[in-house]
């Protein structure tokens, strides 16, 4: 027999009654019946319940191991009763009578309970993770991340792309974040950095001839945490195409995406192929947001000119001065009591508004300050533009044309809430296309890139020498998933010429871009081909399969919000001697709190 285990604790079924079986595993519970002690045994694969009566050889050490050591029982399998059966367990037709005991490792008093569902603060959590992982939805989630991560590699080999593995230690990227450097004992004063994205790798790949290119690749990025972001480090599915349109890009992932979703979504309802494709403009006037969450059915509606020399002197006022004014819909919500609407309202201050203006269309006829100081006619033309009836109300957004936006989307998003009209169980998927390739900076007054500033402009070097830098649309495109960004691609910009120029606009000299760029520039006057790509990040699709609200309950062993690795202990300092052979001295801030020079 094994010295360990002849069966997992997952593996027993009533077939097996009669058998000596050996398992080993962790004591997740212990229950003393007077006569008969009860050892839930787990391991990796299940669980399994333990009998041992009260005049066993090895009764008093079961009774002395505390929950959570680890160790081998060996005994005969036995049918339950028809009464003891459990149903929820698939090994609950038969329990094991243990006859032999061995202690493999004892455990000292647990910081944390495994068993059962008992909340913990999560620094405790991040602190001893090893334990944490051992609990049952914690422990699903890392399996359900290794599944997603393996039925991607499969569906992204039969659709002809090759994994490869770009360098993890590179120079510093021009990617936005901040990089994390890693000092080079070889060559003193000089820094590696970690790879915010392969971008510039997997481009150079297709310049090097490779058609399809995938990996599940790590990324480095020094930025503050959040909830659908981890600091540090992420994955994401990285892949890019030679000789292909926006739509061959999304034609070859809209297959990969689908099918991870309806493998693991639970029978939850999944978007097909192809996916709706929503210009950036549509959805910031329809969804206040370039990421929407289309299991919300509402839609904001424009309604500027309803305002305009109008008789509500507030809105009237915005509009006169080059402002705009948005209308969500609240279905059903005019017959609310008073308290929903200053509920909203406070709730709007909150988020730096002014507050949030309401009409209610009462089977009486329209109600609220907004329709009593509103000429009717306007009021009919808002309510016939929202598609409102009786019982239904309107809330307002109104202000500077870049901010409005945004606040009517966070007000859509609140309704959807309040009201219930977020439809569950669903994954509606959407691409986000036809990004402004530039912007206007509201502080410097200069133009900017936008979004991506490697991205091939939509009409080439013709509209960049010809057309208003503002009304330019880059092959920018973004996927999104229920509200939440999974990444953003593009075309890329292939040509030296459009490169420079495109940069030109932006403020760069072509010895700017040379400077910065250079390696890339180097690569593409040697014959580069049309590609593009994107990069759906890993950590953000189990979160949604998951149902998990924070992305640090998806990733086997996350830092902290600060960034930290409690249980590891990182960042910690290193020894004088060490950073001496780096040729790094330090020079660190005050610490918090210190006193600073005394005046004279």
């Amino acid at each position: 027999m094994h010295a360990y285990r002849t069966h997992t604790c997952g593996a027993l079924r009533a077939s097996d009654a009669g058998q000596t079986a050996r398992l080993s595993g962790w004591v997740h519970r212990k229950r003393d019946h007077g006569g008969l002690l009860f050892i839930d045994l787990r391991d990796h694969y299940g669980l399994t319940q333990c009998v041992i009566p009260a005049g066993s050889d090895v009764f008093a050490a079961a009774d002395a191991i505390r929950p959570e050591s680890v160790v081998t029982v060996t005994g005969e399998v036995v049918a339950r009763e028809a009464g003891t059966v459990n149903d929820k367990l698939p090994t609950g037709a038969i329990e094991l009578r243990v006859k032999a005991l061995e202690v493999q490792s004892a455990a000292e008093v647990l910081p944390i309970q495994v068993a059962g569902e008992q909340e913990f603060p999560e620094e405790l959590r991040l602190r001893y993770r090893f334990l944490d992982l051992r609990r049952e939805k914690q422990h699903r989630n890392i399996m359900l991340r290794a599944g997603v991560i393996a039925s991607i590699r499969r569906r992204m080999i039969e659709q002809g792309f090759t994994e490869f593995q770009t360098p993890i230690l590179t120079a510093s990227s021009p990617e936005g974040a901040r990089d994390f450097l890693v000092p080079s004992r070889n060559h003193p004063g000089t820094f590696y950095a970690l790879p915010q994205a392969p971008q510039q790798f997997k481009q150079l790949a297709m310049v090097a001839g490779f058609d399809r290119y995938f990996q599940i690749a790590p990324c480095f990025r020094d930025e503050a945490s959040r909830a659908d972001r981890s600091p540090g480090e992420f994955y994401q599915l990285d892949f890019e195409m030679s000789f292909v349109t926006q739509e061959d890009v999304f034609a070859a992932i809209e297959p990969v995406m689908e099918g991870v979703f309806n493998e693991f979504g639970g029978g939850r309802k999944v978007t097909p192929a192809p996916f709706p494709r929503i210009a950036y403009d549509t959805a910031m006037l329809d969804y206040g947001s370039d990421k929407p969450d289309l299991r919300n059915p509402l839609k904001i509606t424009d309604v500027t000119e309803s305002f305009r020399e109008s008789g509500f002197g507030l809105f009237s006022k915005v509009v006169a001065a080059g402002g705009i004014v948005r209308a969500i819909p609240a279905p059903g919500a005019a017959g609310n009591p008073r308290g929903f609407f200053d509920k909203l309202n406070e709730w709007a201050r909150a988020e730096g508004a002014g507050g949030l203006g309401y009409i209610q269309f009462a089977e009486e006829g329209p109600k609220g300050p907004i329709a009593k100081n509103l000429e009717a006619e306007r009021v009919e033309a808002i309510r016939a533009a929202c598609g409102l009836k009786a019982g239904d109300a309107v809330f307002f957004a109104a202000g500077k044309r870049d901010e409005t936006p945004k606040f009517a989307g966070k007000v859509r998003t609140k309704l959807g809430e309040e009201l219930g009209l977020i439809e569950q169980g669903e994954f509606r998927f959407c691409w986000i296309v036809d990004f402004p390739m530039y912007e206007l900076n509201e502080e410097t007054k200069q133009i900017d890139f936008s979004h991506n500033p490697f991205s091939m402009p939509q009409g080439g070097l013709e509209a960049l020498n010809t057309m208003d830098p503002l009304e330019i649309k880059a092959f920018q495109y973004d996927i999104v998933c229920n509200g939440i960004e999974l990444s953003s691609g593009a075309i890329r910009n292939h040509r030296p010429d459009i490169m420079v120029r495109a940069f030109e606009i932006a403020g760069y000299t072509a010895q700017d871009v040379e400077a910065r760029f250079g390696g890339m520039l180097n690569a593409f006057r040697y014959g580069a081909p049309p590609h593009g790509g994107s990069a759906p990040g890993i950590d953000r699709m189990v979160m949604l399969l998951a149902d998990e609200p924070n992305i640090r309950e998806v990733i086997l062993f996350p830092l902290n919000q600060q960034g930290q690795d409690l249980m590891m202990g990182a960042p910690a300092a290193v020894e004088p001697a060490r950073l001496k052979e780096l040729s790094i001295k330090l020079d660190l801030p005050p610490a918090k709190g210190a006193a600073g020079p005394k005046a004279s």
